[in-house]
């Protein structure tokens, strides 16, 4: 698994009560490294260059990130039906605790 400076998966990690735990990844991060080609806007890349990023990283970051948003959208859009169902039901009938709630 790759890790950051910090020791952490650098792809996957949330904060919580000020731990760093690792969440799930969405991919394989110990799977080789593949040279590809790519074309990119020559003054982002030089400007990017100047400030020391590193691109390889930042691609798969940025990658991971629309992986799940486009995941996300996906399982949504799967399930929509039984959301609606659901809220339907919940809307008409309430939910086992109504009646055990105090706010």
């Amino acid at each position: 698994m790759r890790m950051d400076d910090a020791g952490r998966d650098a792809y996957a990690v949330m904060v919580y009560r000020d731990k760093v735990m690792p969440m799930a990844t969405v991919f394989d991060a110990d799977a080789p490294r593949k040279a590809v080609n790519l074309t990119v806007n020559s003054d982002l890349l030089h400007r990017a260059r100047a400030l020391k990023i590193n691109l390889s990283r930042t691609l798969e970051v940025a990658l991971v990130s629309e992986m799940k948003k486009r995941e996300q959208a996906e399982w949504l859009a799967a399930n929509r039906a039984a959301i609606e169902g659901y809220n339907e039901l919940v809307e008409g009938e309430g939910v086992f605790s109504d009646g055990l709630r105090s706010f």
